[in-house]
């Protein structure tokens, strides 16, 4: 399983046209505006992160839920467009009744965000301290996993690896992004091992206490 990052960046809304099936419409992320708090940094996105997104099998779920798939972009029923604001999303869901409820949430503005898990490129960010604080800028993606509504917007995961690739800043900041990565290298793979076991263990969780999805 790959080290992914997961981010609430973006808003969604319901649009239904008539005599055209019903879809979710926005944006799964923005470029250019800061992050809140991550943990003792703040992230933005450069315009061009995703330049060369591949759109063979990109998946919009729901909550980051592999049991909740609403597109899939290889059935054509997710499409991913990079503009001038970011990562623009259109979804078609299906005709079942768990998608239709989140439709109705949606609508009623009770569902109104959206995020996307992806990996980084090497090499894909940047590091800079602005102000006393430090600054993340992701400005090339290595793959864009799945981009999702959201229940919770306010709980972002930000993987162990990325903790850790602080942590080495903090401890030397004149040390160049790419060389204090590279320092400390066993300490940052232990980190990914974790960040996977647990994001293993809270979609293990979340699966057991959800109900089987109504069609």
């Amino acid at each position: 399983m790959p080290d992914f990052e997961i981010r609430v960046s973006g808003e969604i809304r319901a649009v239904k046209k008539d005599n055209e099936p019903a879809k979710i419409v926005g944006y799964a992320a923005r470029f250019n505006q800061l992050s809140e708090d991550l943990g003792k940094f703040r992230e933005q996105i450069q315009p061009g992160f995703f330049d060369g997104i591949d759109q063979d099998d990109v998946r919009a779920l729901f909550n980051h839920d592999p049991n909740y798939v609403l597109g899939r972009t290889s059935s054509g029923t997710l499409k991913l467009t990079q503009d001038a604001d970011g990562l623009a999303v259109d979804i078609t869901p299906p005709d079942t009744t768990w998608a239709r409820d989140l439709m109705k949430s949606i609508e009623r503005g009770d569902v109104s965000q959206m995020s996307f898990a992806f990996t980084v490129a090497e090499n894909g960010d940047k590091w800079e301290k602005v102000d006393g604080n430090w600054i993340r800028t992701l400005v090339k993606k290595g793959r864009v996993l799945d981009v999702s509504p959201v229940t919770y917007p306010a709980y972002p995961h930000t993987s162990a690896a990325v903790r850790s690739h602080l942590e080495t800043l903090q401890q030397g900041e004149t040390i160049p992004p790419d060389q204090a990565a590279s320092s400390g290298a066993e300490d940052q793979v232990k980190a990914r091992q974790a960040a996977r076991s647990r994001t293993l263990e809270l979609l293990g969780a979340k699966n057991k206490t959800r109900k089987e999805p109504q069609s």
